[in-house]
């Protein structure tokens, strides 16, 4: 009984499970069953999330009005999906559902209002390693257990260091050794950036002096050049006042 309840097509529930039939607007469009997690499109369509997932994974229109949508604009509608939870099934096919990992282990049932809860916590769910670089898939249950031995296994220094711990150095890690070594670490680093910027300053100052002492030499040079224009122009109106003067004396 692990997914008879679940539309062949894809994601929704199928039809006949329910005890009265279905209202239209609670089918899904796409598997043509009774929505399962239903979904709102930002074209207001709803449909079950699975489907519109495995939809725009092939075009990212809506399936009824064509409109673009994309997976970041789907909304869950949880209300909606509360409410079908609360619709009546029909006892002749089974008044709970079985876990969908009883072939693994799983005896627990459940009204269809919890299946969405129980998936999410059932110990017989296979899941990843969450610790980055570790491939292993493994049941829920057994996850502490791997996480013990797992050569991934990676969490910060619960004394708050900050320090990212592996099994192999969380044994021989020292909090206070740590710390000084950042504080040495960070010092020396600031130094290193003191002793860089205090060079630059030097640099900076050397090129201020140079350029003070080319503005002076370029001031010198100017003031020269308005000394000797004024004595061009002294000798210029000197060569005219004698000129003058000739011209006169030769006309008496």
């Amino acid at each position: 009984m692990a997914d008879v309840e679940v539309s062949s097509q894809s994601g929704g529930y199928d039809v006949e499970l329910f005890v009265e039939t279905p209202d239209y607007d609670l089918i899904c469009t796409i598997c043509q069953g009774v929505l399962r997690c239903p979904v709102r499109a930002a074209c207001h369509h709803i449909f079950c999330k699975k489907c519109i997932l495995q939809w725009l994974k092939r075009q990212e229109t809506c399936p009824c009005c064509r409109k673009p949508i994309n997976a970041c604009m789907i909304f869950v509608m949880f209300k909606l999906s509360k409410s079908i939870g609360r619709m009546k099934i029909k006892l002749c096919v089974c008044a709970l559902l079985q876990c969908k990992n009883e072939i693994r282990g799983c005896a627990v049932t459940f009204p269809l209002s919890e299946q969405y809860c129980h998936s999410m916590s059932c110990l017989y769910e296979l899941i990843p390693c969450p610790y980055q670089g570790c491939r292993a898939q493994l049941l829920r249950r057994d996850l502490d257990a791997h996480s013990r031995h797992c050569e991934h296994w990676r969490q910060p220094c619960h004394m708050g260091c900050g320090t990212m711990l592996s099994h192999r150095t969380r044994a021989q890690h020292n909090c206070y050794m740590q710390l000084k070594q950042q504080y040495e670490a960070r010092r020396r680093n600031h130094g290193a950036i003191a002793a860089a910027l205090q060079k630059k300053m030097r640099r900076m100052q050397s090129t201020m002096t140079h350029m003070k002492r080319q503005i002076g030499l370029i001031c010198e040079s100017l003031e020269v050049m308005d000394d000797l224009n004024e004595v061009e122009e002294d000798l210029g109106e000197g060569s005219s006042s004698s000129t003058g003067t000739s011209g006169s004396d030769g006309n008496i």
